[in-house]
């Protein structure tokens, strides 16, 4: 997942420093395009450490009862999802992350608003993932 967001970051930033650079040469003077692309390569390395902080933040686990997911780096949070509450739980991957071989499982609840997925799995173990998960919900079924 941590080469998912630098990839992500260095185009990004590939993308407005190629093309703010060039024109803001055309259209100011050279020191305001120093600048330019000397913001551009801060945001790329300032995003290319925060890509491994954030991966590291993310983390799950299974328990009897529960799926617990810890995340963030700046504000970490715990958020519990009882398995009877689960309603629908898939396997999404983009075309960076096909690429890459890894996906995302989320997990939807009713009324929640927690951001409840589990990202940068690789692909078997997502598919594994989402039918325990699937499996547990049915079990633990609360008749809603």
């Amino acid at each position: 997942m941590a080469w998912y967001r630098r990839i992500v970051v260095g185009a990004l930033c590939l993308v407005s420093g190629g093309v703010g650079a060039p024109l803001l040469f055309l259209w100011t003077s050279w020191p305001l395009t120093a600048v330019w692309t000397g913001l551009v390569l801060l945001a790329f390395v300032v995003g290319w450490v925060l890509s491994g902080l954030f991966r590291r933040s993310w983390g799950y686990a299974e328990a009897e009862e529960e799926l617990y997911l810890a995340y963030g780096v700046f504000v970490r949070q715990l958020v519990v999802i009882p398995y009877g509450r689960m309603q629908v739980v898939d396997v999404t991957a983009d075309l960076l992350e096909q690429a890459l071989g890894i996906a995302t499982v989320r997990v939807r609840t009713a009324a929640s608003t927690a951001d409840t997925r589990v990202v940068g799995l690789p692909l078997t173990e997502a598919v594994q993932m989402r039918d325990r998960l699937a499996a547990r919900s049915e079990s633990f079924s609360t008749g809603l």
